[in-house]
């Protein structure tokens, strides 16, 4: 589990504007969000890096 949703939201953003942020699909925002797709190294990062957060803000499971 992520908290994606949780950032995104906190950021006012919707799933296409991040989308377009970090140049993938809106419907890969959706997957991410829902557990269903595992997101690359390098495109965790750019999900980080536009909504201010960390890697372990985000994607670490306690």
């Amino acid at each position: 589990m992520n908290k994606l949703n949780e950032y995104r939201k906190k950021n006012q953003l919707s799933q296409l504007e991040l989308a377009r942020k970090v140049n993938v699909s809106r419907q890969t925002i959706n997957l991410i969000e829902n557990n269903k797709y595992n997101p690359s190294l390098n495109l965790c990062i750019n999900i980080c890096l536009a909504l201010g957060a960390t890697l372990d803000d985000i994607f670490w499971e306690e």
